[in-house]
């Protein structure tokens, strides 16, 4: 399977405005499916019906497919152009009043998005995914997720979490933290869980750092999200930081978004380290798993 990029959804009219309400089981684990080794999927309830979700960190808002949205009568709402990480920009709609339930989370009164995920159903998953489950179910809780270990679960907040502490920063609507590409200085690359392909890098950066002109190899591949297929160059980095752990010889895919961080972290990455997120504090704990 070719490696493919994040569905990422970045909707430029996003309507929030909505009331969160929580109840946790905090402790309790919940196993997260691997798709071709890279995909997290988990369990949810979309106004109570279950649905298997595609678990998405760097997704603004959580995205029901069409047909799913047909028979739960969520097929009213506000028309918006959203702009994921495929060649074009998608058709969505805006619907209130959903109520999400993943974790033994209750997130009642969300807004979420619909759009058709049958195209990355097919390339991504390779089976039908109804529902992408994005910054919501992060918001609502402290979450551990421990990808290899193919569990995720609600942690309290009573103690320090083990691991390094990395601050969150928001840029275009998604989280980010600091990372070091080869000989540069920090940069901030989006914390990107659904990212289950290359690390990405943003044709700024690629520009500023000459990747594609000092004279290493340059191949093409195809990725892409929401929007559809596209053919991206991709060349290897020499190394890139990530929490104090360098990884060498990494492959990287040029994402010529003009809404692109410089720099995405995926499962790849983010797999060699037991992860724990507070969106709502601003802060991840990243502990190396060796």
């Amino acid at each position: 399977m070719s490696r493919l990029a994040v569905p990422v959804l970045l909707l430029w009219s996003l309507a929030s405005g909505t009331a969160l309400s929580a109840t946790a089981a905090a402790g309790r684990a919940y196993p997260l499916t691997l798709v071709h080794g890279s995909r997290l999927l988990l369990a949810a309830r979309i106004n109570g019906r279950p649905v298997t979700a595609l678990l998405d960190s760097a997704a603004e808002a959580t995205i029901l497919d069409n047909d799913l949205a047909r028979q739960l009568k969520l097929d009213h709402g506000e028309q918006v152009t959203g702009q994921g990480s495929g060649a074009s920009s998608f058709d969505a709609m805006l619907v209130g009043g959903v109520t999400l339930e993943a974790l033994g989370l209750t997130m009642r009164e969300q807004t979420v998005a619909v759009a058709d995920l049958a195209d990355v159903s097919r390339r991504l998953l390779g089976r039908r995914i109804e529902v992408i489950l994005g910054r919501e179910i992060f918001d609502a809780a402290r979450l551990s997720i421990d990808i290899d270990a193919r569990r995720i679960s609600v942690a309290r907040r009573d103690h320090e979490p083990r691991g390094i502490r990395l601050d969150l920063l928001a840029e275009h609507g998604v989280e980010t933290i600091p990372v070091r590409v080869e000989s540069s200085a920090p940069l901030r690359a989006t914390f990107d869980l659904g990212n289950g392909a290359s690390v990405l890098i943003g044709s700024a950066l690629a520009a500023r750092m000459r990747l594609l002109s000092d004279g290493r190899k340059v191949n093409t591949d195809r990725g892409g999200g929401l929007g559809g297929e596209a053919v991206r160059q991709v060349v290897t980095l020499r190394s890139i930081e990530v929490a104090g752990r360098r990884f060498a010889q990494v492959p990287a895919a040029i994402d010529p978004q003009a809404s692109a961080s410089d720099v995405n972290v995926g499962v790849g990455l983010l797999r060699h380290f037991r992860i724990t997120t507070d969106f709502a504090a601003h802060v991840v704990w990243l502990e190396p798993r060796d």
